[in-house]
């Protein structure tokens, strides 16, 4: 698979086409991996958009985590196309424009969830550190133009993807691979040197933008509204720094493992074992991120039994219900909010991000 996309790269030997019994084993598990991790990302997110599209009132908060739960559902629809492809030993049966069309499809979903998340983390800093500006610029109608603009630019950063994408058929087997000179010379060594210094570029410009700058982002901000709640003497429990720290490490873990895998496509010497375990740590990683982090923060803060205690359904309600003048779409909105009021403001703020 190459970086932007989540679509796997056979691992081969260097004087073999055929896939070592070793490395076909580690395929196998991380096939099976994403074949258990179906029904709970399907399940999982599908009462997500269930519970925040038609279940509650829209507001700021239920728009950004609605998109976000899109993008995750829209990943597990995905996942039995590549769990094939995995049991089939890399052996591509969907053809050239599936093949082109489901690698585009997730290099979009995976900028949409990445820069979603950088926007709820400056949705929260707003929220916290400037709540008098918050109430006044911060509308559900400019949500939604920053949500459209989040799958506009996410979609121009996969077409790359429609071009590149394409099928080879090497001694009988058919892979999904990049193409970046868009030539039947794969073995000639100016077309090689080329495909290497496109993929370079492309993989600078997606690690920069789907990694390192959200990365930044999303610490950044976090760690401001950490040192706002802790000077307000807001965050007594602290539950809010758990809910911070969880977001900041949850995404460093699901993301890092990603990129460096595709880093390492780019040497050839790179021992077998080596790039088999970070696919299994990226499989990993990559499920946990689809099915298992929305329900992380659901946990976080709260013991285990309170959790067990409380429906699934009213749960996920309450983890996203926002008081309306957080929207400024009631009619509180319509108050002009003075510098006496700040703090108050805070804690409906706070109360608004699941703190």
């Amino acid at each position: 698979m190459d970086q932007g996309n989540t679509t796997l790269q056979p691992i081969t030997g260097a004087n073999s086409r055929q896939t070592p019994a070793a490395m076909r084993a580690t395929h196998l598990a991380a096939a099976m991996l994403l074949f258990t991790t179906l029904p709970e990302g399907v399940v999982g997110n599908r009462l997500y958009l269930r519970v925040l599209g038609l279940k509650m009132r829209r507001t700021v908060t239920t728009l950004w985590f609605l998109h976000l739960a899109s993008c995750y559902f829209l990943f597990t629809l995905l996942i039995p196309f590549f769990t094939v492809y995995l049991l089939l030993d890399f052996h591509w049966v969907f053809g050239t424009a599936m093949c082109k069309l489901l690698n585009a499809c997730i290099s979009m979903d995976m900028f949409s969830s990445v820069f979603l998340l950088a926007l709820i983390s400056l949705d929260r800093y707003t929220l916290t550190c400037h709540p008098i500006w918050s109430q006044h610029h911060r509308t559900l109608a400019q949500a939604r133009k920053l949500a459209a603009g989040v799958w506009l630019v996410s979609f121009a950063l996969s077409t790359p993807y429609l071009a590149f994408r394409d099928t080879h058929v090497d001694e009988g087997r058919i892979t999904c691979i990049d193409n970046y000179t868009l030539s039947r010379n794969w073995n000639g060594a100016e077309t090689q040197d080329l495909g290497r210094r496109v993929h370079l570029a492309i993989f600078t410009v997606q690690f920069l933008l789907g990694f390192l700058l959200p990365f930044c982002t999303i610490t950044g901000c976090y760690v401001c509204v950490g040192l706002e709640l802790k000077e307000k003497g807001l965050a007594q429990s602290g539950k809010p720094f758990k809910v911070m720290v969880a977001a900041v490490v949850s995404f460093f873990l699901c993301w890092l493992p990603y990129h460096l895998y595709y880093a390492l496509m780019f040497y050839r010497n790179v021992p077998q074992s080596v790039t088999g375990s970070f696919l299994v740590i990226f499989i990993i990683m990559f499920c946990f991120n689809v099915c298992f982090t929305p329900v992380l923060y659901l946990f976080v803060g709260g013991t285990f039994q309170q959790v067990a205690r409380t429906s699934l359904f009213a749960l996920v309600k309450a983890a996203f219900d926002e008081d309306l003048s957080s929207d400024g779409s009631g009619p509180e909105s319509s108050r002009r909010p003075g510098p006496e009021i700040d703090t108050m403001e805070m804690e409906k703020n706070l109360e608004s991000c699941g703190f």
